[in-house]
Order: C-alpha cells, then structure tokens, then sequence
C-alpha cells in the first residue's frame, strides 16, 4: 500500500475541472510519465505558480467544492500520481473523479466546508499532512499548530485503496 500524506498545496477555488487539472491536448499520451510536467498547467487561482517548489513538492491537496468536475477522464488522477500527489482533500468531487482516484488506489476526502476552511487556516507555506489510514483520521501540521481531523470513506473504496486500485483488488480477489 501507498505511504499517503506530505506537504500540502492549497487550491482556494471550487469546480476546478479535469481540464485544469491536465489539459485535453495531452490525452493522447500513451504513458502516465508524458503527462507528469502538464499537472494543473492551465490552472487560474489567485497565488498559483505552476514553477513554485510548493507545487513541486506537494504530496496533498486541499481544495473547496466539486473537484474534478467536467469529462470524466481517468487521466486527472493519473496526472497527480505520477507527481507523487496521491491524497486530494476537498468538501465536494465530481462523482467520476473520486472513483477514479480510489480506482487508481489514491485517496479522495470529503469534508464538510466548515472543516475545509479550518484546514485552510493552516496555509502558511508550511503545511504537512499525515494520514492514518487504518484509523480513518489525518493530522495537519504547520507554523500555526498540529490538529487531527476524521474522515470517512466507503469500506470498498477503502479496500480498492488498500489493493492499491482496481487492478490490484480484482487481482486479488478473481
């Protein structure tokens, strides 16, 4: 299983779509390692540089509502797995997107805003996150203190993230 948590970015933006997240024009590579310096290029958010070392660094993301709107592409997930981002925070996700992240055997979390806005506090360039998976909670650490928050995914979702995806779970079971 995947080692989930690190340094956080920050999106402070709803509905940012697959589009954003990696753009239509590179769909037609034929390997998750072609789409890895297009992650988030069209991205528009106040503060946002593609060519920061937070971006480069990250490991997690926090964001507001309806990530991952738009097509439904299974490239979104794999665009943030071949930068090593594998947990994506959020008070709302586009249906496909979430499954696609836990079919890919990252972690897709669904807070409510109240708690998204307290983890947002947190955003002071220092922001760590470390998941218990087996526990369902994850703590965030930064400049402005440490605090533990619980969450809850399905239990097949957890067991697709366990097996590390899809293919790994059917592997496993047929």
């Amino acid at each position: 299983m995947k080692t989930f948590g690190g340094r956080v970015l920050f999106l402070d933006r709803s509905d940012i779509n697959t589009d954003e997240i990696i753009p239509a024009k590179y769909l037609t590579e034929i390997s998750k390692e072609a789409l890895k310096p297009h992650m988030l290029e069209d991205l528009k958010v106040g503060g946002f540089d593609l060519r920061s070392q937070q971006v480069h660094d990250a490991r997690v993301i926090v964001t507001r509502a309806n990530f991952g709107c738009g097509s439904s592409r299974e490239h979104a997930p794999w665009v943030f797995e071949v930068n090593n981002i594998n947990v994506v925070i959020a008070s709302g996700f586009a249906r496909i997107f979430r499954q696609n992240m836990f079919n890919c055997g990252m972690l897709a979390i669904e807070l409510p805003e109240d708690t998204i806005s307290k983890l947002f506090a947190h955003h002071d360039g220092t922001a760590e996150i470390t998941v218990d998976f087996k526990n369902d909670a994850f703590t965030i650490s930064s400049g402005r203190g440490k605090e533990t928050v619980p969450y809850h995914i399905a239990e097949f979702d957890k067991a697709l993230v366990e097996a590390g995806g899809w293919v790994g779970f059917a592997d496993a079971r047929y």
